[in-house]
């Protein structure tokens, strides 16, 4: 097996995994059944690969030697070269793939998402942006079979939205979307402008992992509760019914506020899960600035006031300033589809900067 590879530890984890395998087979129950069938899961890529790699050098190996065979005749020799060159390409593409399994997996990665688009500079044009941004991750949950549900919303004055939150639920979708961070530029003539001239304004998109109740220890005694009446559109109940709820952590001055929904118990379950992935977010943000190692691994400096993107309507281009790549398919990329080709893009960049910084150590 590959030379660049920790062959020691690649043989513990398909034992272990053989030793789940045989353990749920004998009968696991209760939470340790679920335990085991998680990592079982965890570790069946890593090791599919691994035993591939090994299948394809026991090929090469075989290949080689009808190579080597002087008593082989032209043609079969032909054919064990041509074997030699396909199975040296799959064994480098297979080590590849087991590098990237091994690297250390970010615990949030399988957790759906709390997504905040604001309006930043631009007035009322920086809140039709951020409507096209809030509509762009939309379509791409739907695409990828994800459930978004509004959290808060202020709209515009013209359309578009002051501040969107909404959750994102899907398995995966923190992976996919969590270097979305940052601050998206339009540059583009508003519906507004008569002279048509190009106007530049900008959104902020925050992405937080969904967190659950066992990931944050809230204390009720530092939370400051307010409920009031709800405000903008909303039908017949908006500005009758006190179902809008406002919660302060008070330690850290966290605040969020949810009016969505008529209910105000709802409202407070969606607040507080709102608050819950705040605080871990901000937990996750100091841990992160204290590691230096990953910190080189990320993508940008996960800054939320640094411009990451810019979207270019006269010209049809988007591009992604971190890893200098230019699309011209912006149409595509508003409405989800060629989203993931920037988001492919800024992984790739990112597991190369984690296998160089596995190198270094």
């Amino acid at each position: 097996m590959s030379s660049v590879l920790p062959l020691a530890k690649l043989d513990q984890l398909v034992a272990r995994h053989a030793e789940i395998e045989a353990a749920l087979a004998r009968g696991a129950e209760g939470e340790e059944y679920v335990r085991l069938g998680r990592e079982f899961s965890e570790l069946g890529p890593v090791v599919a690969q691994v035993n591939a790699l090994k299948s394809a050098e026991r090929d090469l190996e075989g290949a080689r030697e009808l190579l080597a065979d002087a008593a082989s005749d032209p043609e079969m020799r032909a054919l064990a070269a041509s074997e030699v060159e396909r199975l040296e390409a799959r064994i480098e593409d297979l080590t590849h793939a087991v590098r990237l399994a091994l690297l250390p997996k970010d615990a949030m990665d399988e957790r759906g998402i709390i997504l905040e688009v604001r309006a930043g500079t631009g007035g009322d044009e920086a809140a039709l942006f951020a409507g096209d941004l809030y509509r762009m991750y939309t379509r791409y949950a739907a695409e990828r079979g994800w459930t978004v549900e509004v959290l808060s919303q202020s709209e515009g004055t013209m359309g578009g939205y002051k501040e969107i939150v909404a959750a994102i639920h899907g398995r995966g979708a923190y992976a996919r979307l969590k270097f979305e961070s940052g601050v998206h530029r339009v540059q583009r003539v508003p519906a507004t402008e008569a002279g048509g001239r190009i106007h530049t304004s900008a959104a902020t998109v925050a992405v937080l992992p969904e967190a659950e109740e066992v990931d944050v220890d809230i204390n009720e005694a530092d939370l400051r509760i307010d409920v009031f009446r709800a405000q903008g559109a909303g039908g017949q109940h908006v500005n009758k019914t006190e179902s809008a709820v406002r919660i302060t952590h008070l330690p850290t001055n966290t605040v969020v506020a949810v009016q969505d929904e008529r209910s105000q118990h709802r409202n407070k379950a969606r607040a507080m899960a709102l608050l819950r992935s705040r605080l871990l977010d901000e937990e996750r943000t100091r841990a992160a600035a204290g590691r230096a190692a990953e910190r080189r691994g990320q993508v940008g400096s996960g800054d939320r006031s640094e411009r990451i993107r810019t979207y270019n309507f006269p010209q049809g281009r988007v591009t992604d300033h971190r890893i200098n790549l230019t699309l011209y398919k912006l149409e595509e990329v508003m409405a989800g589809i060629a989203l993931d080709e920037i988001i492919a893009a800024l992984l790739t960049e990112h597991h190369a900067a984690l296998l160089a910084a596995a190198d270094e150590t």
